[in-house]
Parts: C-alpha cells; sequence; structure tokens
C-alpha cells in the first residue's frame, strides 16, 4: 500500500480510517506530532511556559553565621597553638631529660638476655629454665618501684636528674659489676649455677683461680654492684638507698646459707678458702 499525501497517512492511522479535517497538525522539524483533540474540547490546565527562578541566593543571616563560625574556629586553632608553645617551653626540660635517659633501660637488657644465653651456652638449651633470666616477682616489684620514682621525680623536680656526675658514676659501677659478674660466670663454668645446689656434684669442684682468687662470690659482688649503678644511672635516691638494703640483706643471707653446703661438700678446703678470700659482699665476712 502506499500514501500519496498527508491525508492518507492520517486516514490510515485513525481508528475509523477517516480523518478529520478539525484534526489540528503540528509538524516539529525533527519529528511529526499528531494531535486527535478537537477544537471544541477545552483547554488543558496545565501551562508549559515556566516559572520565575527560585532565589538560591545566601541570605544575609546565613552568611554572617558562617563568618562567626570561621572566627571562632580560628581562634581556638591559635588558642591550642599558644598552649602547645606554653607546654614546650614550661616541660622542654622534661623533654630533654626524657630523651637523653631513654637509652639506659639498654644495661638492664644486656644483663638478663646475657645471663640466659651463657647459662645455655655452658649447660645446655634442655638444662636451663626461664629462671635463669633472674627476673622474679619480686625483681619485678623492685624495677616497677625504680620506674614510678623516675617519672614521678621527673616530672616534679627535674633539676635532680641533671646531676650528670652520678649518672655516669652509675654507668661506670654498671659496667664493672656486668664485668666482674661474667668474669664470675666463664671462670667457674658448669660450677656456676642459678639455683644453690644443696646435693654434691661429682662434676662441680671448688674454683679458687680467676676472679674467685680474690671474691668468693663474684657473681653476687657484681649483681650488687651493677644493681646500685642502675639506679645511680637514673638518679633515683630513695631506690638506691632502698636496693642497698635490700640486696645486701638478701645476699648475705644467701652466701651464709650457700655457704653452710659448700662446706659440707668441700669440708677443710672451703674453710680454709673462706679464711682466706673476702666474700666480695661490705660487711659479710
Amino acid at each position: 500500500m502506499s500514501f500519496t499525501n498527508i491525508e492518507d497517512i492520517l486516514a490510515a492511522s485513525s481508528p475509523l480510517g477517516v480523518f478529520s479535517p478539525q484534526s489540528a497538525i503540528s509538524v516539529n522539524p525533527s519529528n511529526v506530532v499528531v494531535s486527535t483533540t478537537p477544537d471544541s474540547s477545552p483547554a488543558p490546565a496545565w501551562s508549559a511556559s515556566p516559572g520565575p527562578a527560585p532565589d538560591v541566593s545566601p541570605s544575609p543571616q546565613s552568611s554572617q553565621s558562617l563568618t562567626a563560625l570561621l572566627i571562632i574556629l580560628i581562634a581556638i586553632g591559635f588558642a591550642i597553638l599558644l598552649a602547645l608553645i606554653v607546654l614546650i617551653i614550661r616541660f622542654r626540660k622534661f623533654i630533654k631529660l626524657a630523651i637523653v635517659h631513654a637509652s639506659e633501660p639498654k644495661p638492664i637488657f644486656y644483663f638478663h638476655s646475657s645471663e640466659y644465653i651463657l647459662a645455655i651456652a655452658i649447660h645446655g638449651r634442655f638444662n636451663v629454665t626461664l629462671s635463669s633470666l633472674l627476673i622474679s616477682k619480686e625483681y619485678l616489684l623492685a624495677m616497677t618501684c625504680s620506674l614510678l620514682e623516675y617519672i614521678i621525680e621527673l616530672v616534679l623536680l627535674p633539676e635532680l636528674k641533671e646531676y650528670w656526675w652520678v649518672s655516669n658514676t652509675g654507668l661506670v659501677l654498671t659496667v664493672i659489676g656486668e664485668i666482674i659478674r661474667k668474669s664470675a660466670v666463664l671462670t667457674a663454668g658448669r660450677s656456676f649455677t642459678h639455683m644453690i645446689r644443696i646435693r654434691r656434684d661429682d662434676q662441680k669442684e671448688l674454683v679458687t683461680h680467676g676472679i674467685y682468687r680474690f671474691i668468693r662470690h663474684p657473681g653476687y659482688c657484681g649483681f650488687f654492684i651493677w644493681a646500685i649503678g642502675i639506679q645511680l644511672m637514673l638518679c633515683n635516691p630513695s631506690c638506691t638507698v632502698g636496693f642497698v638494703l635490700v640486696l645486701w640483706h638478701f645476699f648475705s643471707e644467701r652466701i651464709h646459707y650457700e655457704e653452710y653446703y659448700l662446706r659440707k661438700f668441700f669440708g677443710s678446703q672451703y674453710v680454709e678458702y673462706s679464711r682466706r678470700v673476702r666474700s666480695g659482699l661490705p660487711f659479710v665476712k
């Protein structure tokens, strides 16, 4: 089927196949739109003409609120910056001392780790327990008290931590104590144990050479000097006195207890040795 004009096209698309001359035809350049609405029908209630554009410009009140908020934030920022500057100036000595003393736990770590490593090297891995680290509950309590004193005095009395000659003296004592104790371990070898033996061991002999020529108990002597040196390094007056008293009491009782069994094991040999050589602990014969 072919159509010769536009009327035939519209007639074919009409349900009744009849084109009404009253129909309005509007042609878009890119499309053809057919309206079958009779002219007598009422006009649509809506209008396609655009209305007035809404006013989206900020009101004067909102602009003032944003400005006030910005001023408040800037003021808070300056206040925080000023507070930080004041704190740094006020505690600059505290910060400096904390940085300087930050390396002082290293001797403690070296002491305990080296004790454990030497014990494994001398006695074998399966004959050594974690007790060879020499870290007990009482020891942890003492070190906790030492740390608390250091922090409290560093904050409240930072000038107390500026006696560098005291701290350097403590460092020297720490090194001396470490040398004495490690010399005792290496000289005694398998005869050196962290636990007091109460039964005779055929492999254990009375060691009287090396550092044992000058000190009967160089292991206790070295630990005593090392621990006091640590407290002097930290410039802890209270814990220095406390460590001296507590360690002296502990080692004096331990020496008497250990020598009871040494006299049983070695008899007159040890009695003669103890007469010639000092114990290594002050006021302990």
